[in-house]
């Protein structure tokens, strides 16, 4: 485990198609078929975890580099 841990915070829907580029449709569409970190449902809200959403993204600039 490191000593330094980025802080984990929840983000929203507008948040999260912002650090990705992605629509809220294909958000969905690669939840569903397991290629994106599902939400978490708090009451009516969806929130994702943002250190989720960076290693998606640093996972998929990866891959689009070559990169495994």
């Amino acid at each position: 485990m490191s000593t330094f841990e980025m802080p984990v915070h929840l983000l929203r829907l507008p948040a999260v198609k912002q650090r990705t580029g992605l629509s809220r449709a294909r958000i969905y569409q690669l939840i569903a078929v397991g290629q994106f970190p599902a939400q978490i449902k708090y009451g009516r809200s969806s929130l994702w975890p943002s250190n989720e959403i960076d290693e998606w993204v640093a996972k998929t600039i990866a891959v689009s580099r070559g990169a495994r």
